[in-house]
């Protein structure tokens, strides 16, 4: 699949773009380049892999003239760069549209300008009924890609978007936060222990982004099926095998935050497909005829409410013990 293929990663020093380069590495692709504007993560990077594939590039999503140079040659573009923080984006929205907004059209058409073969977004489940200024660009973000395959014209360029929530144990996300807590005495801050939120490792995301890669008819958003967590069990949970007795303090519940995920709304439903590989798909429909038939052995959703965190299976605290055990998220030396 990656044969001689040339990749850019935008935001590639980051969780998931670190996690892609060592996936990638695995095969046979000729290039990576890492597009990011921190010069200390990449030359960490570099040290750190040391493969004369991959390449290196300073520039922001911002600049379209230096993302035309970036993407020239390039046969596949996975785009992970974006503002993400909520509380922080809630007080710099106009950053954030600059990013997540005019940096996705930035990219679409420095795409479609070099005829690259597939441009992948990753998403997030706060885009879809979004709730907070983050979601609201990222939704947008999501609306440009699948809208360029109508916009594109004589140009081959195929546009795809995955959608899930937090990977576990990622930067920002609560299980490092809870473990620092507990590392440093301090007392474990939660909002509501029966909040719930999707279950995906950064394993099972690497997963379903080749799966797109190798599926993806253009225009299609996929979105796996997980199981969900509460939040107060991931605490508990981290408590047990750090054998740590820290308490907890209730605050707040941040700004923009929603109780539970949703990863397909209500009004979605009626353009969602199961795909092959057990995704939900969902193809635009507004824009164009129904191209439904060209999804692999696609077959329309037996969804009949919004796919949500609180109406999933929820992941019990034994199983949740084996998943982060296993995930090596505990440190060593703790």
């Amino acid at each position: 699949m990656f044969e001689n293929k040339k990749i850019l990663i935008t935001g590639g020093t980051g969780s998931l773009g670190t996690a892609l380069t060592t996936r990638l590495l695995t095969t046979d692709v000729d290039t990576i380049r890492i597009f990011s504007r921190d010069e200390l993560k990449q030359s960490q990077m570099e040290s750190r892999f040391n493969d004369e594939r991959l390449r290196f590039l300073i520039g922001d999503v911002r600049d379209k003239e230096r993302l035309e140079k970036a993407v020239e040659d390039v046969n596949i573009v996975i785009h992970t760069a974006a503002l993400k923080q909520v509380p922080v984006i809630e007080y710099n929205p106009f950053e954030a549209i600059k990013t997540n907004v005019q940096g996705a059209q930035n990219l679409v058409e420095a795409c479609l300008n070099k005829d690259v073969e597939f441009a992948l977004a990753i998403g997030t489940d706060k885009a879809v009924s979004p709730f907070n200024t983050y979601g609201a660009t990222k939704l947008l973000m999501e609306r440009l890609f699948v809208s360029a395959n109508y916009y594109k014209g004589y140009h081959k360029t195929k546009f795809a978007c995955v959608r899930y929530g937090n990977v576990l144990g990622s930067r920002g996300s609560i299980i490092p936060k809870f473990i620092e807590q507990i590392m440093s005495g301090n007392k474990i801050t939660i909002t509501d222990p029966n909040m719930t939120r999707f279950s995906i490792t950064m394993d099972q995301a690497l997963d379903l982004i080749f799966r797109v890669i190798k599926n993806a008819v253009g225009g299609d958003v996929h979105i796996p099926k997980l199981d969900a967590y509460r939040v107060g069990d991931i605490k508990d949970v981290l408590l047990d095998l750090m054998d740590s007795k820290n308490e907890e303090e209730r605050i707040p519940v941040r700004i923009g935050e929603k109780h539970h995920e949703i990863l397909i709304n209500v009004h979605e439903i009626r353009n969602t497909y199961e795909n092959q590989d057990n995704d939900y798909v969902i193809y635009e429909n507004q824009l164009a005829k129904d191209q439904s038939k060209n999804i692999p052995n696609a077959k329309k959703t037996t969804l009949t409410a919004e796919y949500s965190s609180d109406k999933v299976k929820i992941t019990s605290k034994e199983e949740l013990k084996e998943i982060l055990s296993k995930q090596n998220f505990i440190p060593k030396n703790f």
